[in-house]
């Protein structure tokens, strides 16, 4: 297998959310009920409330920025930034929908380097964005730039594989038909910070106090496994890349088997895939 290649990695992450953008919006309500209480939890660890200077790192189209910018009030500010343009466009439009615009803007920025000024911000926040990272020691020391002394840093991570078996189904089975080897140590993926000892490591490795993490079941709750088959497809960029080897026909009988193997969590109330979710607080001293 040739060497993991952080560019081209990125360039490939920034052309697949280029192009999932509008789905990823079109699915907002049932990410936010989805990630919902873990967005709460993330708000409540950066300390994020009326009047906070809040900056959100891969923003994608912006439920959480929006989900900011109702705490912080006309006196508050929110900036959401992201690698890909049009998800940022998708967040502008949610933002003037909430009647949100003058708290919130956007702008195109790699999270790995955050060109903002330092010491400006109240609270930095990232939903399910770091693990996507290749440096993610990096972004998490420009994150600490970002924030004024005794500002607070949050994010949402996976936990582990076997307690996220809505997305370590399909993971799994993809490496199976493509023969991809296991990620190796700190390659990024969904689950590079899944474990309380990674965050914590990676937080106090920044320079950040105070860290706490909390863990959050998360259920993914759709009507059946096709619908969450239809949800990450349309969606889920990291799966995409691990099917990039792989001819059409290919692609369709390694879906049919996610599908197969993710109706195990069909029931009665419809899918209910699992899903925990690590959010992780810590502070700047300084």
């Amino acid at each position: 297998m040739p060497a993991f290649d952080p560019a081209r990695y990125k360039t490939t992450t920034t052309d697949q959310w280029q192009a999932a953008a509008a789905a990823w919006y079109g699915w907002g309500a049932v990410i936010d009920t989805w990630l919902g209480e873990a967005t709460d939890v993330m708000l409540d660890l950066a300390q994020v409330g009326p009047g906070s200077t809040v900056l959100d790192v891969a923003a994608g189209a912006g439920g959480q920025s929006i989900a900011a910018a109702r705490r912080v009030g006309p006196t508050g500010r929110v900036l959401a930034t992201d690698i890909a343009p049009n998800l940022l466009a998708y967040a502008d439009h949610a933002a003037r929908t909430a009647g949100l615009a003058a708290f919130v803007a956007t702008r195109v920025m790699d999270g790995e380097n955050l060109e903002v000024e330092p010491g400006h911000f109240d609270a930095v926040v990232s939903r399910v964005g770091l693990i996507y990272f290749p440096d993610q020691a990096g972004a998490l020391t420009g994150m600490r730039r970002a924030l004024r002394p005794g500002g607070r840093v949050a994010a949402v991570t996976y936990s582990t594989p076997e307690a996220n078996r809505f997305f370590s189904v399909p993971v799994s089975v993809i490496r199976t038909r493509t023969q991809l080897p296991p990620p190796a140590p700190g390659q990024p993926g969904p689950f590079s910070l899944g474990t309380v000892e990674a965050l914590e490591e990676a937080l106090h490795g920044a320079g950040f106090t105070d860290v706490q993490v909390r863990r959050v079941p998360s259920p993914l709750h759709l009507p059946s496994a096709a619908d969450c088959v239809l949800f990450e497809r349309e969606s889920f960029g990291a799966l995409h890349q691990m099917l990039a080897g792989l001819d059409t026909q290919a692609r369709e009988e390694t879906w049919a088997q996610i599908t197969e193997e993710l109706s195990a969590f069909d029931g009665p109330d419809g899918f209910v895939g699992p899903c925990e979710m690590l959010v992780v607080g810590a502070g700047n001293p300084g």
